[in-house]
Parts: C-alpha cells; sequence; structure tokens
C-alpha cells in the first residue's frame, strides 16, 4: 500500500522526518507517536500535499511526485480538525467534495445522498453544517471523504474531540468499512484502542524516525524479555527457587511470567528446581506497553 525510499523532510537546516525506508501492506494501518514525532507531516507527503525533501513515495503503487491528481482520485482524506466548506449544507458540501475530485455534478450529488444516509446524517443533509455537532462534522467530513468511492482512507485523529458515544458510533462506521467492504485505511492517532478497533498493522513515529513497524502482534512480541511458564504442582514450587536464584517474576494463575530473555534459561532453571514444564510462551506487551517501549528506545539511542 506504501513504499517509502530513503525519503526525509526537511525546513532548512532542520531534518524533521527521515530518512525513512519502509514497506506498508494494505488493510488498516495505525500511525501512532507522541506529539511532533511527524505524522501529521508523513501524511502530507503520502497525499502530495507536501513533496519530501529527498527520497521516493510510492501509494498504491503509483509515484506521488508524478501521480497528482489520479492517485487523489483513488484516495479518501479526513483531515484532523474543523474542515467545513462556509455557508454550504450536509448535501452540498458532500456533493462539492466529489466534484472536486471529478466527479459530474448529477453523480457527485446522487453519491452524496448515498453517503450522508450511510454515516447516518441523512435527516441532516439539508442543513448548514456549521449547526452540525463535533461528531456530526466528523461523520461528514468521513462522507466527503467516501463520495468518490476510493480504495484507501487516509484518517487524521478522526475521533478527536467527539464525546463516548459519538466516537463508538464512528468506529463503527470505520469498522464497517474495513471488514465489509474492504476499505484500506491508514489511521493516525493517539488513541491506541482505535487502532487495536480498526488496524492490523502499525507504525511507530518518533522524533521523526520509525521507532517500530510490523503487525500489531509483532510489536507486542518484539520487546518481550519474559516469558510465561507452567509447570507441575503449585507455582509456588518456581517462584521459590526464582527467588533464591535473583530472577524476578510475577504470578498470572496459573503461570509464572518469568522475566527472562532466553526461553532456555526458563527451561534450565524449572529443571534445576525438579519441575517439567507444562507450558511455555512468550509473554506480549500490550500495545500501550509496546508503543512506550518503542518511542523510549529512539529517545534514548
Amino acid at each position: 500500500m506504501i513504499e517509502l525510499e530513503g525519503v526525509t523532510k526537511s525546513y532548512g537546516d532542520e531534518l524533521a522526518l527521515g530518512p525513512l525506508d519502509l514497506s506498508v501492506p494494505e488493510g488498516g494501518v495505525g500511525l501512532l507517536g507522541p506529539n511532533g514525532a511527524g505524522k501529521t507531516t508523513l501524511l502530507r507527503i503520502l497525499l502530495g500535499l507536501m513533496p519530501p525533501t529527498s527520497g521516493t513515495v510510492r501509494v498504491l503503487g503509483e509515484d506521488v511526485s508524478t501521480a497528482g491528481k489520479s492517485l487523489r482520485r483513488r484516495i479518501g482524506y479526513v483531515p484532523e480538525g474543523d474542515a467545513l466548506f462556509p455557508r454550504l449544507s450536509g448535501i452540498e458540501a458532500t456533493a462539492y467534495a466529489g466534484e472536486l475530485v471529478g466527479m459530474t455534478r448529477v453523480d457527485a450529488v446522487k453519491r452524496a445522498h448515498e453517503v450522508l444516509d450511510y454515516v447516518d446524517l441523512g435527516e441532516m443533509r439539508y442543513r448548514l453544517a456549521e449547526g452540525y455537532s463535533t461528531g456530526m462534522r466528523q461523520r461528514l467530513k468521513l462522507a466527503q471523504a467516501l463520495v468518490h468511492d476510493p480504495e484507501l482512507l487516509v484518517l487524521d485523529e478522526p475521533t478527536e474531540g467527539v464525546d463516548p458515544e459519538a466516537r463508538l458510533h464512528l468506529l463503527g462506521l470505520l469498522e464497517s468499512l474495513a471488514r465489509e467492504h474492504g476499505m484500506h485505511m491508514i489511521l493516525s492517532t493517539h488513541l491506541l484502542p482505535d487502532v487495536e478497533r480498526l488496524a492490523t498493522h502499525a507504525i511507530v513515529l518518533n522524533c521523526g524516525k520509525v521507532a517500530a513497524h510490523g503487525t500489531l502482534d509483532e510489536l507486542k512480541r518484539a520487546s518481550t524479555k519474559a516469558y510465561y511458564v507452567r509447570v507441575n504442582g503449585v507455582p509456588s514450587a518456581l517462584t521459590e527457587f526464582l527467588t533464591n536464584k535473583g530472577v524476578r517474576w510475577e504470578t498470572h494463575a496459573p503461570d509464572v511470567r518469568v522475566e527472562l530473555e532466553d526461553p532456555r534459561e526458563v527451561l534450565r532453571l524449572v529443571r534445576e528446581a525438579g519441575l517439567v514444564v507444562r507450558h511455555l510462551a512468550p509473554a506480549t506487551l500490550t500495545l500501550e506497553e509496546a508503543f512506550e517501549q518503542a518511542v523510549g528506545a529512539t529517545q534514548n539511542a
């Protein structure tokens, strides 16, 4: 879905992004990172709204520097913050977004009615968008991004500032697009539960560089330095032995989480304790723990 080769972005002598070398598969991708990590800069480069200082960017197989409007017709964009056309109703704003990417007026209006119904704004279509609530404005931006039936949806903080009910509603719409309609997505957000719900892969940016990337499962396992082990008998038979050996552990009944990087060392200690392993598996991190480790690693590099 995305290929980056030697991509950088500089402002004068300051390197804001990169160098980035990355290949991202199709599907749902979360773009994560603290404020100032370079997420919005990367999104603008991917959309062709900002040229990189160096490197090659390909999106959906097309070179962003030469594809221009042909690529933008294949992408829907939900920007962060308000992005309303002034003095337009919901149906007018959505149809106008379609015309901007080359749809005829008739087709744009017809499609606008369809997508407004899809995002549950059908009854509000003739009201001025300035009167919409925050949640309704977010759904209007989604309708504008979908009006031309794109292959890829780029979302920049789509649930920012909405109340919990509106957030769940919007996430449900996005989940339906991904699972039922096969929509590819890039989701830039600081809300990790949103990524876990909508994405299968994630990219973690920090200080303009890729701190980590891969499937969510890979990220949760990547920095694992512990193993869950289950033995015959009660866990205390193992934990007492580990304490005497100076090995850190936590009880996660019926397992013991052993703080060691090498599984062979775990097996050796279990044998020394006179016990038999019934189950051994890497201790996975939560996405939040994996994110914190990745960001911390780049800060300390």
